[in-house]
């Protein structure tokens, strides 16, 4: 590593941890993702100093949440999931369907129709960004528009779910550690990362060690967790990473085409909301558990703050891994159909 590399990044870290030193002194949910992640946005715009990201920081940081996520994972709850996985599929597809509301507004801003597209979904920033450039979208404004998206979420959601809606119900989960089974699923989680990354997967560094970590428990009925702070660790490396996608030029950059991201990704929320409100009352599932499954932000993010408020993290995450595959899988046919439908008609 160069000596110019290293100043551009060793006081992130120091940044990170003070800021979520503090957020967690003001008992403000998952304060070590929020308080770093806002902790270095404010040294990044309010100061000249322009703080880089930790090299593969936050790839550690998403290795350390996905086998985390993948242990809340038993026999007994994967059964409970899959009994309701016609719940799911319909409200990720909501979730999905609702992003088309940004889609109308950013193409009311002037946007072309690529950039509104791609811009909108839910579907996590690199994907989207690759499959804006093969249809021909700003790519700048589409990377602005799902970083925009996902730190609004992350600031509003576990910030509205720990002050208005309460703690929720402890769930009965793993409260051992098992160093064996741990040193067995670290490294192989690693391994299909790289694998994950290799094939050229989305969000390998978390996919891949959720899928090991959630086999191996469910093959070997596993009721294990991660030792005290790992969790901690993880949100520190992913919001010290994701904050530093932020400086005073980008708040600066179309303040419209911002101000209307922010407005969808509201909405967006809103429908999300009443949505799982509609189907716990038809299901009697946990109102909370539903409404954080069906918000339009990451996996990790969202997961972590199902454990943080002792939520359903098998529930939430099912529900936010079927919308990220609707949108994977469907946004670009649709797309191109979208586009399609317009040449026939302007030949």
């Amino acid at each position: 590593m160069s000596e110019s590399t290293l100043r551009t990044w060793w006081a992130t870290p120091l940044v990170g941890l003070a800021g979520g030193y503090l957020a967690s002194l003001v008992g403000w949910p998952l304060p070590w993702m929020v308080g770093s992640l806002l902790a270095v946005i404010l040294v990044r715009c309010l100061t000249p100093w322009q703080i880089g990201e930790i090299p593969n920081g936050r790839k550690c940081g998403q290795w350390i949440i996905g086998v985390g996520i993948g242990l809340h994972f038993t026999p007994q709850v994967v059964e409970q999931v899959a009994s309701h996985f016609g719940l799911i599929f319909f409200g990720a597809l909501i979730t999905s369907v609702s992003s088309l509301i940004g889609v109308w507004l950013l193409l009311r801003t002037g946007e072309d129709r690529a950039t509104a597209f791609f811009s909108s979904m839910p579907g996590g920033s690199g994907e989207m960004v690759n499959l804006g450039a093969r249809n021909g979208a700003v790519l700048s404004r589409v990377a602005a528009g799902q970083s925009l998206r996902v730190l609004a979420v992350v600031l509003c959601v576990p910030a509205a779910f720990k002050f208005l809606l309460g703690d929720g119900v402890p769930l009965s989960h793993a409260g051992t550690v098992d160093g064996y089974w741990l040193a067995l699923i670290a490294p192989l989680g690693v391994l299909a990362a790289l694998l994950w990354q290799r094939l050229r997967q989305p969000n390998p560094w978390l996919f891949g060690p959720l899928l090991v970590a959630s086999s191996i428990s469910i093959g070997a009925n596993l009721h294990t967790g991660l030792p005290d702070g790992a969790s901690q660790l993880g949100q520190w490396l992913i919001g010290s990473g994701l904050g530093c996608h932020f400086n005073r030029a980008f708040f600066r950059r179309a303040p419209s085409f911002l101000g209307r991201t922010l407005v969808a990704t509201a909405l967006t929320m809103l429908l999300a909301g009443l949505a799982a409100w509609a189907l716990s009352a038809l299901t009697a599932l946990d109102l909370r558990s539903l409404t954080l499954g069906m918000m339009p932000g990451g996996i990790a993010e969202m997961s972590l703050t199902a454990e943080t408020l002792q939520l359903s993290v098998p529930l939430v995450t099912a529900l936010q891994v079927m919308r990220l595959l609707f949108v994977l899988f469907l946004a670009e046919p649709l797309f191109r159909h979208w586009a399609g439908e317009r040449t026939s008609a302007n030949p």
